[in-house]
């Protein structure tokens, strides 16, 4: 794994910040009513998953970055299960559904490859 200088040049965190731009896009288009309910728990929960790397990445120990990496993840699968509602709630078409999916599932992917990495500094 290659120095990085700040949670910023990770691109697990860029790609999820990324995520985070698409869902707060997509769910200015929800109906006013969920704006308390729907609409805050699936920003809040993307959110969650940049904010998460971030402040896993500046702990000390592999054990501590871990614990924030498993809590990104959750959040994550978060995000996923409410992107699945939208669509079946036809809050957002099934364009918007691919987009945010495929954009989960690559941060998904980019999440397992950084804790495969800080897991293997412990064994070095």
């Amino acid at each position: 794994m290659e120095k990085t200088h700040s949670f910023k040049d990770l691109i697990v965190w860029q790609k999820a910040h990324q995520l985070v731009i698409a869902i707060y896009k997509a769910t200015k288009l929800f109906p006013k009513e969920e704006v308390f309910s729907l609409t805050n728990q699936v920003r809040r929960a993307a959110v969650s998953i940049p904010a998460d790397i971030c402040e896993g990445y500046k702990k000390k120990t592999i054990p501590n970055q871990l614990n924030f990496i498993n809590i990104a993840e959750g959040s994550l699968e978060e995000v996923k299960y409410y992107i699945i509602l939208s669509k079946d709630l036809q809050y957002i078409d099934e364009s918007a559904y691919e987009q945010l999916t495929n954009s989960a599932e690559e941060v998904g992917r980019l999440i397992n490859g950084y804790e495969k990495a800080i897991s293997k500094r412990l064994t070095t």
